[in-house]
């Protein structure tokens, strides 16, 4: 039994000002008519005014309104109801957006300090090692130095009249003055207020009365109560000073001529001493946003000041943030959840059994106790495994989003003969021999050292003051803590560790020793004995038993601070930085990859899709996110170079030598260099677009928007691989000449020789890759698990990183070809033979076909691809090793999909195609359980009868199966 809690399959759709909820509701039919189950939602939740993204949030507890109004969510909803379809929504507990002047909590806390009901909400180290930051949180949002800032007058005090409030603004952020700091602006209005004829004396008591309550707030409060206490009474005062501001504006004029003794005089230092003084009794250190790497005290996400981690651990935080989340799941809503950046959270076990419970207890609200939604509510994880990690089986949780699967499945379409040569291509190509293994570890401590600095710091103070606690380890230095720290997470085998107050883990203490001996091995501090003290705390050994040297508690929670710290670095140095640094082939640089692997086998795909069938049968399968470095259909040509090294080798030689003179001499050396230039090759022939294929003239304005695409990706990737430039020190020079290199090289007009033997090679890459993305579809749309359809990837996804891959999507183009699929394949339509549509390829209609056939046998066989068996089926013949077969197998139904794979030298353009006799005797075999009839082929909509053996077994001709198709997904007649 199927319901709404269990997607089949899944469409993400990115939400934002220009693709809002009336913009999903319109295509709601066009996603029911192309066979999908759940719309997959952006976080669209209040986020920050003008997020691409949605994962800046600034209030759990309200749709985002540039998405749309309520109403207009209504609509969506309903429209989704009236389909049968559900909803997945994306979840951000780890952080909020923060800045500006839209978020109350962290406003709050900036006017309240650690008296703030919201103090513990945020991730805040009240008590620094900086003395001058105690009690206070450090805010880097200035542009330059502070000293700077507030010497040109770009900190301004302002007066709110209807609000009764002051606060410092710095354009679009807003500081907020502590209300125990309002007497000293007030009285200087008092002073001019003094004697003045105009005004009755009744009003100037009430002014004095007003700044004698703020007064009372200069002392901490002493309990929680006289917290509440003094709160309210500052609200009381603020309300009572706005009302008398609007009766009396003489009132109002003396504050705001008090206001502007504050602001002082642009070259006068001097003139702003009143507005520093005020700012230094703040609750808050203002700085200059460089100032972060160092020493923030706030956890953020990854290295972004602007976006403060949360204490979703602490159940009053939790109920906060998922006050509105729950409600939807209440009211029948929303049907899935899946959590951003599980890694993360201080305690993701713990945050998902809670999640898990309060998910169930709404959903039986909606259902009336109804146990036809099954038992755990889908709950998927953003999650990257490592090639030896398994994710937790006590997680209460369906899955991750899909990444592992999607490396898995790229990894059968890069051949593993082409290594060798790949290898020796690039390391010619750039003079030298890149190490992925060294180029990640060098990149997390270039993280742990720039950007993640202060994080470090944070973690090495506590671990420090721990040790200081036992007279066996104080000797142990805070430079020595720290130093041994930034080796062990330099060599941290996994994104994180999972150690929690239950256990440590056999496959955490696996990762942590694997660490921590790496680590000492790479160390060159004498007294090694440091590892041994991290070891024992990071494993929990030193909390437990009866002779104890540590507090326990204190021990976890330092072991866990601990597992928060690895994930960012890891992201930073490896997804962020080395993925950009090592360009040996880039269709394997993405996220949750393993560059240094080269492929996946056959029998070890089959191995992994078992694992899933048995253990995760829901978890969700990808080929894109918004996360990619690149498209699912540009990896899959980009895998074609594995098969064709020597072929690849001599073209980017001949285009290195065309291109050289439009290379620009810097510092003796040419930019850009050899390694960006392989880069940005492979992005040629990786996102070249469709209708550039077989076409000697391309449109000028679509080779214009494609080079001007191509220009904005390389400047990011050479600012993240921070070799010649980066984000925050960008090399101008080198960007100039980056920019020009691929400006000049894709001029059709003056540098024909080059375009014209790229194009060459890039169409005869592009046709094979056809054959991997049809492949990979089709795979992903049968594997074990829930499939993902990133929005417009049912046509060709050749896009970049983000921002390239939020582009919009035309979806009246979707539906009107869809629409014409369906006429064809109805009853008496005119279907066009398959070998056709492959050779159109480049109008998206093959890729759209396979995606809709295969979707709506998902809906028309649920149990199946819900809880069916998967089995390898055999292959025999001089082409088994370029075929992969499987069966999906649940009581009487059976499923067999054959898909080719590392066809290249099977495919000759411009229509040359994997089909009929280039197979030869190649076939697969299957166990006939009584189906010795024929079989139907969904995607040809035609009968095919297979040969039975001597032994029982049914033998499909792979050059029947492929006859005029290269893809064949046949369902068993019924047994007997």
């Amino acid at each position: 039994m199927t319901s709404l809690y269990t997607p089949l399959a899944t469409y993400r759709l990115q939400f934002r000002a220009e693709f809002p909820f009336t913009a999903a509701t319109a295509i709601v039919d066009y996603l029911d008519r192309l066979g999908i189950s759940h719309v997959y939602a952006s976080p669209y939740l209040e986020a920050r005014a003008g997020s691409a993204h949605g994962y800046d949030i600034v209030d759990h507890n309200a749709l985002n309104p540039e998405i749309g109004s309520a109403e207009d969510y209504d609509a969506l909803c309903e429209a989704l109801e009236t389909h049968g379809m559900g909803q997945v929504v994306d979840f951000v507990p780890n952080h909020m957006g923060i800045g500006l002047a839209d978020n109350k909590w962290w406003l709050d806390v900036l006017e309240w300090g650690v008296e703030s009901p919201y103090a513990e909400h945020f991730d805040i180290d009240w008590n620094p090692a900086k003395p001058e930051l105690r009690g206070k949180v450090l805010v880097p949002s200035l542009g330059d130095h502070y000293g700077k800032v507030l010497g040109e007058g770009h900190l301004k005090l302002a007066f709110d009249a209807e609000e009764g409030t002051f606060s410092v603004w710095y354009y679009e952020h807003r500081f907020p003055i502590t209300p125990g700091q309002y007497p000293v602006i007030l009285n200087h209005a008092l002073k001019d207020l003094a004697g003045e004829a105009v005004i009755d004396e009744d009003d100037v008591a009430e002014l004095r009365m007003i700044v004698a309550g703020f007064g009372d707030f200069k002392k901490q409060a002493r309990s929680k109560r006289h917290q509440t206490i003094r709160r309210s009474m500052s609200k009381r005062l603020k309300s009572q000073l706005a009302e008398l501001s609007a009766r009396v504006p003489t009132v109002k004029e003396r504050i705001e001529k008090a206001v502007s003794r504050f602001n002082g005089h642009a070259g006068d230092l001097r003139s702003f001493d009143p507005l520093h003084r005020l700012l230094e009794a703040q609750n808050y250190r203002l700085a200059y946003w460089l100032v972060a790497a160092e020493e923030i005290n706030y956890r953020r996400f990854f290295q972004i000041n602007d976006l403060a981690g949360i204490r979703i651990e602490v159940a009053a935080v939790f109920d906060a943030v998922h006050r509105l989340i729950l409600r939807l799941i209440e009211e029948g809503r929303v049907h899935g959840l899946r959590i951003d950046h599980i890694d993360g959270l201080f305690d993701p076990r713990q945050y998902l059994e809670r999640l898990q419970t309060r998910a169930q207890d709404a959903r039986r609200v909606h259902t009336n106790g109804s146990d036809q939604a099954g038992d755990d509510f889908y709950i998927i994880v953003e999650k990257i495994l490592a090639p030896h990690e398994s994710l937790r089986e006590e997680w209460p949780i369906a899955g991750t989003t899909g990444y592992e699967f999607l490396n898995r499945l790229n990894g059968v379409f890069v051949d593993p003969n082409g290594e060798t040569p790949l290898t020796l291509v690039y390391q010619r190509f750039v003079n030298s021999r890149p190490d992925f293994r060294e180029i990640s570890y060098s990149a997390r401590k270039q993280a742990m050292d720039q950007e993640l600095a202060s994080e470090l710091r944070v973690l090495a103070n506590e671990f420090n003051h721990l040790t200081e606690r036992n007279w066996l380890t104080r000797d142990y230095t805070l430079v020595g803590i720290r130093q041994a720290l930034r080796e062990v997470v330099a060599c941290f085998p996994v994104y994180r560790t999972y150690v929690d107050r239950r256990e440590t883990a056999a496959s955490d203490r696996r990762d942590i020793d694997w660490a921590v001996a790496h680590a000492r091995r790479r160390s060159t501090r004498a007294d090694k004995s440091v590892f041994d003290f991290i070891h024992g705390l990071i494993t929990l050994d030193f909390g437990r038993g009866k002779k104890r040297p540590f507090n326990p508690r204190e021990v976890q929670r330092l072991a866990m601070k601990f597992q928060q710290y690895t994930g960012p670095v890891m992201a930073k140095g490896v997804e962020d930085t080395a993925f950009y640094r090592y360009n040996r082939l880039l269709s394997l640089n993405e996220v949750g990859g393993e560059p240094q692997h080269f492929g996946t086998s056959v029998s070890a795909f089959h191995h992994a899709n078992q694992d899933a069938a048995r253990r995760w049968p829901h978890s969700m399968l990808t080929t894109a996110t918004h996360d990619m470095k690149r498209g699912e259909d540009a990896r899959a040509r980009l895998n074609v170079l594995s098969e064709v090294p020597l072929e690849w080798a001599r073209s980017v030689r001949r285009w290195a030598t065309l291109n050289r003179r439009r290379r620009t001499l810097l510092n003796e050396s040419l930019a850009p260099d050899s390694n960006d230039e392989f880069l940005l090759y492979q992005t040629l022939v990786g996102t070249w677009p469709a209708d550039f294929v077989g076409v000697d003239e391309p449109d000028p304005q679509a080779l214009d928007d494609f080079r001007h695409r191509v220009v904005e990706y390389m400047l990011k990737a050479v600012r993240e691989a921070k070799t010649h430039s980066s984000w925050i020190d960008q090399n101008a020079e080198y960007e100039s000449a980056l920019t020009s290199f691929v400006e000049r090289i894709l001029d059709r007009r003056r540098n024909k020789p080059f375009f014209d033997d790229f194009r060459s090679f890039a169409d005869r890459v592009a046709h094979v890759g056809v054959i991997n993305s049809l492949a990979q579809t089709a795979i992903k749309l049968t594997a074990p698990g829930v499939p993902d359809t990133y929005q417009g990837c049912e046509f060709w996804d050749l896009s970049l990183v983000d921002p390239d891959n939020r582009r919009p999507v035309d979806f009246a183009a979707r539906r009107d070809m869809l629409a014409g699929l369906e006429h064809a394949f109805a009853d008496g339509g005119n279907r066009p033979p398959l070998l056709d549509l492959l050779n159109s390829w480049r109008d998206s209609r093959v890729k759209l076909l396979v995606t809709w056939r295969l979707l709506h046998l998902r809906r028309q066989n649920p149990s199946l691809f819900l809880n069916g068996r998967y089995e390898p089926a055999d292959t025999d013949g001089p082409q088994a090793q370029h075929v992969v077969s499987f069966l999906r197998t649940e009581r009487d139904c059976r499923l067999l999909v054959v898909t080719p794979r590392l066809v290249a030298r099977l495919v000759t353009p411009p229509s040359g195609w994997p089909v009929g006799a280039a197979w030869r005797d190649t076939t697969v075999i299957v166990p006939t359980a009584g189906d010795a009839g024929a079989w139907r082929d969904v995607i040809a909509d035609r009968d095919v009868t297979p040969e039975i053996d001597n032994n029982g077994q049914a033998r499909f001709a792979v050059p029947g199966l492929f006859e005029n198709f290269p893809i064949a997904v046949l369902i068993a007649p019924p047994a007997g």
